[in-house]
């Protein structure tokens, strides 16, 4: 009787190692097919980032970032006002899009289940889905056409379309991921709602909310056919917000498509300096926002 016990319990816990090694080789088998996915993706950006050192490395120099671009046919030069007339651009941008954008998630987040949440929570899905290029169009219909001209307020505008359904979404997923317990304590002690929101649930979902900010801008740092319809560019200094500005997506899409092999090799020379910002900007927000 008690080797039939013994037997009965030798064979229950064969089968119950042979189950959990099963589960284990299948685990092994998902976790490798989850990491030749990854290197499959990762791929083709490893192999885009590569390409563009590779070829703006060798254009990089100090007077790319110090002089103005030299005239068609000649050697030499830079993207000085480029890359300032970019950064004036992402900021007008970002002063018009980051405050509209985070209003629009704290208000559909917070306050946003009835009709008008809805209304607002649709017209972002529409903006979020609007080619780029549509809305140089628009802007140019309403801002270029009225002003008289090109400036540099109608490429921030168009920009900060572009900028607001992003931070909008972002800012409202973050703040739905805090716990309503948090919320709750707040109301609890008599706080009013709008200081639980502004001293409690932001700074629990600041992290996430900047992240989002700075994947806006990195996608709007690159736009060339909103600038095109906006800003235009000039090849020159900019003195006045009134005017065309240079950029440097004009700037490259201008280059990349000269037939001169000194404004090819500046184009790339650019992309590369695009990308370093975009980078610089996402990790200098990391640094800030860690936790200490």
């Amino acid at each position: 009787m008690d080797a039939a016990i013994q037997d009965a319990k030798r064979k229950k816990a064969d089968r119950l190692s042979a189950k959990i090694g099963k589960r284990r080789a299948f685990s092994s088998f998902m976790v490798a097919l989850t990491v030749l996915s990854m290197m499959l993706a990762l791929t083709p950006l490893f192999s885009i980032l590569g390409y563009v050192i590779v070829k703006g490395a060798s254009a990089l120099n100090l007077s790319f970032f110090t002089h103005l671009p030299a005239p068609p046919g000649e050697i030499g030069g830079g993207m000085a006002n480029g890359i300032i007339g970019t950064f004036i651009l992402i900021g007008l941008a970002s002063v018009i899009g980051i405050p509209i954008g985070l209003m629009s998630g704290i208000f559909l987040s917070e306050y946003g289940r009835n009709r008008l949440g809805k209304l607002v929570s649709f017209l972002t899905d529409i903006l979020l889905g609007v080619p780029s290029i549509v809305v140089g169009i628009v802007v140019y219909a309403l801002v270029v056409l009225s002003m008289g001209g090109f400036s540099a307020y109608a490429g921030g505008i168009a920009l900060a379309f572009i900028m607001l359904p992003a931070v909008t979404r972002t800012t409202e997923e973050m703040l739905k991921l805090v716990p309503n317990n948090i919320r709750e304590a707040g109301l609890a002690l008599g706080i009013p709602k709008w200081r639980v929101i502004l001293l409690i649930i932001l700074p629990t979902a600041l992290r996430g909310i900047i992240t989002g900010v700075m994947l806006a801008i990195a996608r709007v740092a690159g736009e060339t056919a909103p600038l095109l319809f906006t800003a235009f560019g000039n090849m020159y200094w900019n003195k006045t917000l009134n005017e065309p500005i240079a950029s440097m997506p004009v700037l490259i899409f201008n280059y990349a498509i000269s037939p001169y092999a000194s404004w090819k090799a500046q184009a790339w020379a650019g992309a590369l300096t695009l990308i370093l910002m975009v980078v610089i900007l996402n990790v200098s927000a990391r640094l800030l926002t860690r936790k200490r």
